[in-house]
């Protein structure tokens, strides 16, 4: 069971683990040793509370398919117990980074004294680069 919050949890049954081979140099191991971890997790199928899975399905993530699914692949680590504990961890930051909504943005505008700032060196540029010119009176 994994515990995402103290009122949430999703049952094991629910996340699909598969062992696949780890991409990359592995020295004698790297042909024979499934270490890396594939993790799937469908979100319209699973117990989440529809806050989350409205939340999770509106994200715009590579990791997320069309069909709804979460895939993640996890091979960071030399053992399969430690590549199984990381993608847990991932999925559990996944759905908690989509649970927090984003403050929405207020467009800004320029102080009228910044603007001005800005008019006055643009003049007094203007003034150096004539300076610099040739009369030809």
């Amino acid at each position: 069971m994994l515990q995402i919050t103290p009122a949430v949890a999703i049952p094991d049954h629910e996340i699909e683990l598969t062992a696949i081979r780890a991409q990359g140099a592995g020295g004698q191991n790297v042909n024979k040793v499934s270490s890396a971890i594939h993790l799937r997790f469908n979100i319209a199928a699973s117990s989440l509370p529809e806050f989350y899975k409205e939340r999770l399905l509106a994200l715009n993530d590579s990791r997320l398919t069309k069909e709804g699914d979460i895939v993640l692949k996890a091979q960071q680590h030399r053992t399969q117990e430690l590549n199984r504990e990381d993608a847990l961890a991932r999925l559990k930051a996944l759905i908690l980074d989509a649970r927090q909504v984003q403050k929405a943005r207020r467009p800004t505008k320029p102080t009228r004294s910044s603007q001005k700032k800005r008019v006055d060196q643009k003049k007094q540029k203007g003034q150096i680069k004539n300076l610099r010119r040739k009369n030809w009176d």
